[in-house]
């Protein structure tokens, strides 16, 4: 499925603006799009893959969260609110339609349900990456030898936005996408806490200049806004300016 290019552009402008996010419509729209199929096909379960909070940690809404995918949670942890909410001068409801998640009434008529494959089978996205590249030798890894911010060089490869995105995790968290991945690899036994602090050292916060050319263009701003937008969003509690550079108050 492929929306709107203004569209999509500008809600991504919109929201990297005003929460340091390009992705919250992409968000909706990995939760709308495919419900909607599945009524349209009558598809009565979908699979997503891993509930974040329950796998990594966070704020989980229910008792069955890590199985099947609740509606307010998603509003809760991943869009922030309801995408009918959007409209403005530019956009009308109708140029919303992908974003926004069909009605309960609807859910219950067809009998939708969405689950986590990682309820079902253990979730390691290094060991689906070895299961995939056993299955497809042909998949390619990053051909640039590891994606920036980070030392894996096989995952979210489809998505250039995605580094700027997991900078501005660091910005607004103070741990970026080395942190992150650190930390999976850890949990499944497939690093030790003392390597993964050097590759947190060394790659943490690492600026995305690789695709940050084509992503300005996409969200229409120049390299000055870029900066700006990426300071309105920096966390002062975290963050200090020395010698006119900022720095973490804590590091690892």
């Amino acid at each position: 499925f492929k929306p709107n290019l203004r569209i999509s552009k500008k809600l991504a402008k919109r929201f990297f603006v005003e929460r340091g996010n390009p992705k919250v419509a992409w968000d909706a729209g990995i939760n709308s799009v495919p419900t909607s199929i599945a009524i349209k096909y009558k598809i009565p379960f979908i699979f997503y893959a891993e509930h974040g909070e329950s796998e990594y940690g966070g704020h989980v809404l229910n008792k069955n969260s890590s199985r099947e995918r609740d509606f307010e949670e998603v509003i809760e942890h991943q869009i922030g609110d309801f995408p009918e909410n959007w409209t403005d001068e530019n956009i009308n409801r109708k140029d919303l339609s992908p974003y926004i998640y069909p009605d309960k009434k609807t859910l219950i008529k067809n009998n939708i349900k969405a689950y986590y494959f990682s309820y079902f089978f253990k979730w390691s996205m290094f060991e689906n990456y070895e299961y995939v590249k056993k299955k497809l030798p042909e998949f390619k890894e990053n051909p640039f030898g590891r994606t920036e911010g980070t030392f894996t060089n096989f995952d979210s490869l489809d998505d250039q936005i995605d580094d700027l995105y997991y900078y501005m995790q660091y910005i607004k968290f103070g741990f970026g996408r080395a942190t992150r991945d650190a930390s999976r690899f850890i949990q499944n036994n497939h690093m030790k806490r003392n390597e993964a602090i050097k590759i947190v050292r060394k790659y943490d916060g690492e600026f995305p200049y690789r695709n940050i050319e084509k992503v300005i263009r996409f969200l229409n701003i120049s390299e000055l806004e870029l900066d700006e937008i990426i300071n309105k969003h920096r966390n002062l509690e975290i963050w200090k300016k020395k010698n006119n550079n900022w720095e973490l108050k804590n590091k690892i």
